[in-house]
């Protein structure tokens, strides 16, 4: 492991408490025995389990009611566990020491320790170092890879804060850890560095444009729907509130809603008078409050929520990406 990532971890570790260590310890017990815990990242929370245990793989799946062919995530806490798991490139370690921890998900040849159920059948893996120090603490508890989809029924908007964890799928899960609430609140950028270069599989909380500078060449996009496949979140209707969410500038919002009773949130004041409103101050407070948004409106009385769609700038790309799928169109 590089010494940057070395250095970065150990002041990350160093900051746990004893008490905090405890609670870990249980849940890390609870991963290793096959169970199902719920866990805070950066991102979102998510549903860990061992990710080297096709059974406990298994029960994520039955647990959120996710397509057993959409793959998962192997949360990681060092090189030497990726490593474990993944055929590493030079373009892997180089994104890895400039990103990790955080909101970064890389796509690489699996190794066979990693089961068919968790890559979804696919030759690839995903995998990711969180910027979180408790899941970090977790991973390091449990010694193997934890399998992280959103800690939510699937299709629905996904969980950044430990109650609506404990809300969408409590009985399932033996702990869930309490993080706060996430920092960034969409799921993280994955990038496939199979070939000679990086491809966009999923828009997320690290900005493409950082990447690619960071690179110094461009991060394209899929050009064929069997690549995109290795990206978690990209196949099916994700991210949705239990009423409708249609997309609208400011300007033309109240007729977007038609003569429903309309919730609207964006970074701009709408037209008209809806009957609840959320306003951003950016589109980082937008992603950062999104799916929590989606659940306290779909419970207003609202009939439609009408959303402002974001530049694709920055988080933006990720947030527009959010806005769609929970659109439907």
């Amino acid at each position: 492991m590089s010494n940057s990532i070395k250095e970065r971890l150990a002041k990350i570790f160093a900051e746990t408490t004893d008490e905090e260590r405890a609670e870990i310890e249980k849940a890390g017990e609870v991963i290793r025995s096959g169970g199902l815990v719920g866990f805070p990242t950066e991102t979102v929370y998510g549903l860990g389990a061992n990710a080297l245990d096709a059974e406990a793989v298994r029960k994520t799946y039955e647990a959120k009611g996710r397509p057993s062919d959409n793959p998962l995530i192997l949360h990681v806490c060092s090189i030497e566990m990726t490593e474990s798991v993944v055929e590493l490139n030079w373009m892997a370690r180089f994104l890895m020491e400039k990103f990790w921890p955080g909101p970064l998900t890389l796509v690489l040849p699996a190794k066979p320790v990693v089961p068919l159920q968790t890559r979804g059948g696919l030759p690839t893996a995903a995998v990711r170092m969180p910027d979180n120090r408790l899941t970090l603490e977790l991973i390091r508890a449990a010694g193997v890879p934890i399998s992280g989809p959103s800690a939510n029924k699937s299709g629905r908007p996904s969980p950044t804060d430990a109650q609506t964890v404990r809300d969408d799928i409590g009985a399932a899960v033996s702990i869930v850890i309490d993080g706060g609430k996430t920092r960034i609140g969409v799921e993280s950028t994955v990038i496939d560095v199979t070939d000679k270069n990086p491809v966009l599989l999923r828009a997320g909380g690290m900005p493409k444009e950082k990447i690619a500078e960071m690179l110094n060449m461009d991060v394209l996009l899929p050009h064929d729907a069997n690549i995109i496949k290795r990206s978690p979140g990209t196949r099916y209707r994700h991210y949705a509130p239990s009423i409708p969410l249609v997309l609208s500038d400011a300007l033309h919002a109240e007729k977007t809603a038609g003569n429903r009773k309309w919730a609207w949130m964006g970074t701009s004041q709408p037209s008209g008078s809806p009957d609840e409103k959320i306003i951003y101050r950016d589109d980082n407070e937008y992603a950062r409050e999104l799916f929590r948004a989606m659940r306290t409106l779909e419970k207003s009385g609202a009939e439609v929520i009408v959303a402002e769609m974001p530049c694709e700038d920055g988080i933006g790309l990720a947030l527009k990406d959010r806005l769609v799928r929970a659109s439907g169109i």
